[in-house]
């Protein structure tokens, strides 16, 4: 029976977190010999994008009804079409709200924050985050079938191409819930979830006139910007740049901190990023204690210089 993945589209559009859940469906799916399905709803983008990275099928949801996002409406519409006993979800906002859903549809379990491969099928034994991104456990799923959802950045984008076919589906389902006032997204800048490079900074900019410096070096290094929680509380930053517990929780390649304490709410936001390197006035701060790299000193003189070191490498 074929592993599903549910391969999430904004606006049509296929992001970086579907590929990397179809990359782990299509790595269970050779540890069990069976095959990928993936599942989207309303996509604009090809399919021959998700055949890349292992997706032997995709079935195209149509439904006008669900052009507005709704996690019920959304997981009633994968109920209807997925029949297989493990489902796989990017851990993103929505599909992370589809995924519990199912789960009670279907009574299956649900593990959340993958992050590494299943180490066993039968059971369904992965490697995942937990306590708020302090510690990581081995959780195991018992019972008739299991939905899992990938942390982003951590299992990887990996190609494997295969021949594929599509097939429409064309539903009506209920979307009363979910009544939309207006709609705002963001353009011109990296997901910050998706980003492998992240620059992001605190209350020791001192101000958001200061900010420039930072956006310099993320534009440099092709990274996405954000901030931590007090910044955004206080409005110089805004709150979609906001990382942490209370935040995003990220794993880019690599986490750079320019002036922030390192306050256990905000690492564990962050701490599965691959190289965290701090910078910070002083050398007390606790989040060296949590560094890959640390450099102690005035960041109003280590940016630019970093900034401008880089560039000249770039040439």
């Amino acid at each position: 029976m074929a592993v599903f993945v549910y391969a999430e589209n904004i606006n049509g559009v296929y992001k970086k977190a579907a590929f990397e859940a179809v990359s782990y469906a299509k790595a269970i799916a050779d540890k069990a010999g069976d095959t990928v399905t993936a599942i989207s709803v309303n996509p604009t983008d090809s399919s021959d994008l998700l055949y890349k990275y292992g997706a032997s099928n995709v079935i195209n949801i149509k439904d006008e009804g669900l052009k507005n996002f709704s996690a019920k409406a959304f997981a009633q519409a994968v109920n209807e079409v997925a029949d297989g006993n493990t489902i796989v979800f990017p851990h993103t906002t929505d599909a992370s709200s589809i995924a519990p859903m199912l789960a009670v549809m279907k009574n299956y379990s649900l593990i959340t924050n993958a992050l590494e491969a299943p180490e066993s099928l039968s059971p369904f034994q992965v490697k995942r985050r937990a306590f708020s991104g302090k510690g990581f456990m081995h959780a195991k799923a018992e019972g008739n079938g299991v939905i899992v959802t990938v942390s982003q950045n951590a299992f990887g984008v990996k190609e494997n191409a295969v021949s594929g076919s599509e097939e429409v589906k064309n539903l009506s389902v209920a979307n009363e819930d979910t009544k939309v006032i207006s709609h705002e997204q963001s353009s011109g800048k990296l997901d910050l979830k998706e980003a492998e490079v992240v620059v992001s900074a605190g209350r020791g900019m001192k101000g958001p006139e200061n900010w420039g410096m930072i956006e310099d070096l993320a534009n440099v290094l092709g990274a996405a910007t954000a901030c931590s929680k007090p910044v955004s509380d206080i409005g110089w930053r805004p709150h979609t740049e906001h990382v942490g517990q209370t935040g995003k929780a990220i794993a880019p390649n690599l986490y750079i901190a320019v002036g922030i304490s390192g306050a256990i709410q905000h690492l564990a936001g962050v701490n599965s990023s691959k190289t965290i390197v701090v910078i910070n006035s002083d050398p007390e701060a606790p989040f060296f204690k949590s560094a890959d790299y640390g450099v102690v000193g005035d960041a109003f003189q280590i940016i630019p210089a970093l900034t401008e070191k880089i560039k000249a490498i770039k040439g």
